[in-house]
Formats: C-alpha cells, sequence, structure tokens
C-alpha cells in the first residue's frame, strides 16, 4: 500500500482570529464541511504562484506558456493574461472552480451543501464519467458537460 502525503501545510498562527473570521466566512459561502478543505485551496494557489514568481525570475517565455495554457484551461485565468494575473489569484478563485460550487451555481441544486449531498452521492456526472468528489476542479471544456440525474422520489404520489 502507498504511503500519501499531505496535500497542505499547517499555518503557522492556528488561532488568528482575523483568519478564523475569514474561513468561516468562506466556509459558509462555498458550503465546505472542514478547514482542510481551504488548506488544500490554498496550497493549490501557493504552488501555482511559486511557479509564477520562479518563472519570472528566469524570464524564460517556452516555461512559461504551460502554466499559462494550464491555467486558461483550467478556467483560472483568461487567455492573454499574464504571471502577473497568477500572482494576483486568490483562494477565492480555486474554489470557484471546483465541482460542488460550479453545481451549485448553475442552478442545479439550491445550496452549496445540497449540491455537495448530489456529489458525494453519485447524483453528478461529468459527460459520462460520475464523479463523487465534489473538490474536483472542473476544467472549462468539461464545464458544459455537467449533468444531474432527477432524483427518484419515493412516496405515493
Amino acid at each position: 500500500m502507498r504511503s500519501l502525503s499531505k496535500r497542505f501545510k499547517k499555518p503557522r498562527m492556528s488561532w488568528d482570529s482575523d483568519d478564523i473570521k475569514e474561513r468561516k466566512d468562506i466556509m459558509k459561502t462555498y458550503g465546505l464541511r472542514r478547514r482542510k478543505e481551504i488548506l488544500v485551496a490554498q496550497e493549490i494557489l501557493r504552488n501555482y504562484r511559486r511557479r509564477a514568481r520562479e518563472l519570472i525570475a528566469e524570464q524564460d517565455e517556452e516555461k512559461v506558456k504551460p502554466l499559462i495554457d494550464k491555467l486558461v484551461k483550467l478556467g483560472l485565468l483568461q487567455k492573454g493574461q499574464g504571471l502577473d494575473d497568477v500572482l494576483a489569484l486568490t483562494v477565492n478563485n480555486i474554489l470557484d472552480r471546483r465541482l460542488q460550487t460550479i453545481v451549485w451555481r448553475k442552478g442545479f441544486a439550491r445550496t452549496p451543501l445540497h449540491s455537495r449531498q448530489c456529489i458525494t452521492h453519485g447524483h453528478v456526472r461529468i459527460g459520462k464519467r460520475k464523479t463523487i468528489s465534489p473538490s474536483y476542479i472542473v476544467p472549462v471544456n468539461d464545464e458544459v458537460k455537467i449533468k444531474v440525474e432527477a432524483l427518484e422520489r419515493g412516496g405515493n404520489e
């Protein structure tokens, strides 16, 4: 069995009151269940920003293109934006591209928590593939392929 590495780093100050308030707002807005989900999104953002800073220092255009193309494919940047725009990304940009948020914003679910429940119960498909992970970062091309199966209701109607 392979050992999994951590996908995030713990903050230096875990009891910062401003950070706690901000985290509660984010969790309520996006329907997140745990603090870990925010930490994972922060780590994803941290890695993209670190790569952008390294590329700014190198000034090598050939290495810039793959990073920008990947972020455009994920919907985090628009075509024509550069490395400065990568440094301007926030955690909200990452959380907006999660499957849970997209299902809610498209109107397939009433609340973010309802969209999370639909996804984990297997009612959401991307194309022909069932996806049960609410944290899946949806590429722009796959956004139009999202379908929610009709929920069958029990009882006498």
